[in-house]
């Protein structure tokens, strides 16, 4: 665990954008019950927090990916962060729809863009993946050569490794479960049986919801 991946934990923790109940269980817009939530689009509201993020971010794919050619955004929510990465990076942002709009030239990706362009994606929380993932692939499906995928935040589940691992995709998430629960162990926020639970969850949120 890295120092910047606890230092934007705290910064969110700070701000309100994630929050730990495992003993009375948030529930999810899908239904599921879940020990944590997090709302990242709190940060842009912030410009201390939101500066912290878009400037690692900016420095994690500059050092991964520094071939890199175009900045890429999912609607909504990672459009802000993708933009300022963009401009740190000094490079071109498109950003990418979840379908393609049923009008005018029916475009999924939005901004200027090449088939052969090296390629970055941004979004603000992994879960499981899926929203990204479906935006890679169409991404991948109109030639984008996608390096990689970026996030503020990962719940680290069990399913979303295994989707990457599937899609062939690597991820990077300045911050997760992990580091968020460091913080809450340091401060003595959470008891043994609060942790394990959480550890729980992580592992099969579904059996976790339907216990709660």
């Amino acid at each position: 665990m890295t120092e910047i991946a606890k230092e934007v934990a705290q910064a969110l923790i700070d701000i309100q954008a994630v929050s730990l109940s495992p003993n009375d269980p948030f529930t999810w817009a899908s239904g599921l019950k879940s020990p944590i939530y997090c709302d990242n689009r709190l940060t842009i509201g912030y410009p201390k927090v939101r500066r912290l993020i878009a400037e690692q971010l900016a420095k994690a794919i500059h050092d991964q990916y520094p071939d890199v050619e175009v900045i890429a955004g999912t609607a909504t929510a990672g459009i802000p962060h993708a933009a300022w990465v963009a401009e740190l990076l000094n490079l071109p942002l498109v950003y990418i729809r979840s379908k393609p709009k049923d009008h005018g030239q029916g475009r999924q990706i939005e901004g200027p863009f090449k088939a052969g362009q090296k390629m970055v994606l941004i979004d603000d929380l992994i879960s499981t993946g899926g929203s990204v993932l479906q935006a890679a692939h169409a991404a991948q499906k109109e030639g984008a050569d996608v390096l990689g995928v970026f996030g503020i935040f990962s719940y680290q589940l069990a399913a979303g490794k295994k989707n990457f691992a599937e899609a062939q995709l690597s991820l990077t998430t300045l911050s997760n479960l992990e580091a968020l629960l460091a913080i809450a162990q340091e401060a003595d926020d959470l008891t043994a049986e609060q942790l394990q639970s959480l550890q729980t969850w992580s592992q099969d949120p579904q059996a976790w919801s339907d216990q709660h």
